[in-house]
């Protein structure tokens, strides 16, 4: 298909869309459809939509025993105010008719049949709590064959999270797991002890904690998890649970938080804002090479404007002689000439070096290039200053060189080498002390701004970045 063919969506109707999830709503609609398949799909359609229940969390955490599910479950829970769901509550759940009939197997210690437990979840998820608010449901399922009767049954997870950690590290925690048998909670004589004396009167050794149980449990696990990666590819996270419980909790609610990759049609419109050093020009390089987008650096626009002497360029030129900034009109109309050619309009575009404050920003607004993503690359002004200052080119092959980081490889090569007179100290900190009179009011005008530490390694730092353009923008809970 010719390129210049592709439909093109004004940027306004583009900005609604995902601001509203307007084909996420769709989707779920359809997929609603296609599952329940209603007699008055219509119908069924209002009442879908008066639910509001497209955005609410559906996640399954799941994990080998004493891997930390019952934890991270319940915290999800405390967090995004859903229903925590598990066997044990389903069963002790007197509201749903066919716990009875699970209970019966129970007593005569028969396994309980994948069907039920489905009927049960299923019965409910359709209380008001599940549908309005979502759940977060712990251990469950546990073969493929259970996840492919829940999939068929309608019941599909958002997010699927499954915790691991050694064998050695499970089995010597379940050997010190307890439970509080009146609140559920599960406590460990070392890790985590109750503070109150009651519960900790109350606390009991579950079933199936000892090393030979566990053993056996885990090697149960190990058989049956390939077949749940396999159902659940597309939206499972993995999350090592041998470190502490709360960088544990942080990396699964960042996911849990995620939105999934939507087939939306989406037009990349990414601004790129950070202090002097914080390595703007480089992931744009890179966010265009890999994306296709157009790289738009507005100090570089400005040169090229001055070089090919053109009408504007002469009125640019006054302010690059003088060392003063180029006036805000001037700098529009050049953005507004480049983000308005059809390569931008179809690809997208990832722009740097402005706007540098709130009023700027209110301008590009005004023009009608609004981003659709923005960043904020953070950096500790030490980190600015060694990054910057020690820099310097080569004038005879133009080659770019650090004194720390890409020295010049010989002695006179070295004597050679000049310094931009912007990237001395006394100036770089004049410019790190101007950002950073502005940067909060430009944090404020940009709000679902998304803040990356650029004081790593540069392809860490674009995979924060990457991360967020393939997918929508997460949505925080209040």
């Amino acid at each position: 298909m010719d390129v210049a063919a592709k439909p093109h969506i004004p940027p306004a109707m583009a900005l609604y869309a995902e601001k509203q999830g307007v084909f996420q709503l769709m989707q779920g609609m359809v997929e609603a459809l296609l599952i329940h398949q209603p007699e008055d799909p219509i119908s069924f359609m209002i009442d879908h939509l008066k639910q509001d229940s497209n955005h609410v969390p559906r996640v399954f955490v799941l994990g080998p025993p004493a891997a930390g599910k019952t934890t991270i479950a319940m915290w999800l829970c405390k967090h995004l105010n859903a229903s925590y769901l598990s066997q044990q509550k389903l069963l002790s759940n007197k509201t749903l008719v066919l716990a009875k009939e699970a209970q019966s197997y129970q007593q005569r210690q028969e396994q309980i049949p994948d069907e039920l437990w489905v009927g049960l979840l299923q019965d409910r998820l359709l209380d008001v709590d599940c549908v309005r608010e979502g759940w977060v449901l712990d251990g469950f399922p546990q073969t493929r064959e259970q996840a492919l009767l829940l999939q068929t049954s309608g019941i599909v997870p958002r997010h699927v999270v499954v915790l691991y950690a050694p064998d050695t590290v499970l089995v010597e925690r379940n050997l010190g797991k307890r439970l509080d048998p009146v609140s559920g909670e599960v406590y460990h004589t070392t890790f985590d002890w109750p503070t109150d004396p009651t519960v900790e009167q109350r606390l009991v050794q579950p079933d199936g904690c000892s090393e030979q149980a566990t053993a056996k449990r885990l090697l149960e696990y190990h058989r049956n998890i390939q077949g749940i990666f396999q159902s659940y590819r597309g939206n499972l996270r993995t999350v090592n649970t041998d470190q502490p419980c709360s960088d544990v909790f942080s990396q699964v609610l960042t996911f849990v938080e995620s939105q999934p990759c939507s087939a939306a049609p989406f037009t990349p419109r990414v601004l790129l804002c950070g202090p002097p050093g914080s390595g703007k020009s480089l992931q744009a390089a890179l966010v265009a090479q890999k994306y296709g987008l157009v790289n738009v650096g507005c100090g570089q626009l400005l040169k090229e404007a001055v070089a090919e002497k053109s009408k504007i360029g002469e009125l640019i030129k006054p302010y690059f002689e003088s060392g003063c900034p180029v006036a805000d009109n001037l700098v529009l109309k050049v953005l507004r000439e480049r983000l308005g050619k059809l390569d931008c309009a179809t690809f997208g575009w990832v722009l740097h070096g402005f706007p540098r404050d709130a009023d700027q920003a209110e301008l590009l607004r005004n023009t009608g290039f609004i981003p659709n993503r923005v960043f904020f690359l953070t950096l500790p002004v030490e980190a600015i200053l060694e990054r910057v200052s020690q820099r310097a080119t080569d004038p005879v092959t133009g080659e770019r060189y650090h004194h720390l980081y890409k020295p010049a490889p010989s002695l006179e090569l070295r004597r050679r080498l000049r310094q931009n007179p912007q990237d001395a100290v006394e100036k770089l900190e004049l410019q790190v002390d101007l950002y950073g009179r502005h940067v909060v009011d430009l944090e404020e005008f940009y709000e679902d701004a998304v803040y990356i530490n650029a004081d790593q390694d540069p392809y860490t730092v674009f995979e924060s970045i990457e991360s967020c353009l393939t997918r929508p923008l997460p949505r925080h809970t209040v």
